[in-house]
């Protein structure tokens, strides 16, 4: 670890950090609308497919097949950009642009990473997707309810799992996450939910909603950083001096945006006022 000192609050900067990412994509949810909306959710796609690539194989270029030669990870991003772009004009089937980019990078990645980065590619694509439905048809208190759900679980799983420690949660993934870290998450997104609902912002649903799309942040967490164990790197890139890379802050709303999408297929989701 680069940042911070050593000790139970060693990466707690780290923790600051995730932070103040997601403050900045809900600060960009707030004030950018329209093509400067989808703009903005297609930089970040080809950013978080440039780290992608690197961890699947992309970053030994003489060990696997050539697209683009030397400077093929930032071809497949400005592809990965272009496609989100194109996917979120809403245009008929222009979403079905969100597989070109898994296409062409497939032959590139290393032949045991095929499927994982088809995975993880088609998740950063469809989170971008889904923010953007989300601000638009839902509003901006509905992606700030689900943003403040990513900052409480994170926070709470924090500082609790430091304070209380126990049993890990999966040591084999991530050996620092805990069940109590892990259960004060749920604990304070439920909480959230409750006061939502309590002050009338939101519907009783925040309740238990809230707690699902708090677990499925930490999957979204617990994921990446098999990714990095299976890459046998420590930072998805060095874009955020000192605090890793995009996919290390991103994680978390991964999981979240992509289960409130699935649970916006099952039922109705919740009324944020």
């Amino acid at each position: 670890m680069r940042a911070g000192p050593p000790g139970k609050w060693g990466d707690l900067s780290r923790r600051v950090a995730s932070t103040l990412v997601l403050l900045g994509i809900g600060v960009l949810l707030a004030v950018a609308q329209g093509a400067w909306l989808r703009l903005g959710m297609a930089v970040i796609s080809a950013v978080t497919f440039w780290e992608l690539a690197a961890m699947t194989g992309w970053r030994r270029p003489a060990r696997h097949v050539t697209l683009f030669g030397r400077s093929r990870p930032i071809a497949l991003a400005a592809i990965a950009g272009v496609s989100q772009a194109v996917a979120l004009t809403g245009l008929p089937l222009a979403w079905t642009a969100l597989v070109v980019p898994i296409i062409l990078g497939l032959p590139g990645a290393a032949r045991r990473d095929r499927l994982t980065y088809a995975i993880f590619g088609a998740a950063i694509l469809l989170v971008a997707f889904g923010l953007v439905g989300f601000r638009e048809n839902y509003g901006l208190n509905f992606v700030l309810w689900l943003m403040g759900v990513i900052i409480i679980s994170d926070t709470a799983g924090y500082f609790f799992g430091r304070v209380i420690g126990g049993p890990k949660f999966w040591p084999a993934v991530s050996p620092k996450k805990t069940w109590s870290g892990t259960i004060a998450g749920w604990i304070g997104a439920c909480l959230m939910g409750l006061f939502l609902w309590w002050a009338g912002v939101g519907d009783r649903t925040l309740v238990w909603i809230s707690p699902l799309v708090c677990f499925a942040g930490q999957m979204g967490d617990i994921a990446e950083s098999w990714l990095k164990r299976r890459a046998g790197v420590k930072d998805s890139s060095n874009l955020i001096p000192g605090h890793g890379g995009f996919m290390d802050r991103f994680d978390a709303v991964t999981g979240a945006v992509l289960a409130t999408m699935v649970i916006g297929l099952l039922t109705s989701l919740p009324v944020v006022n």
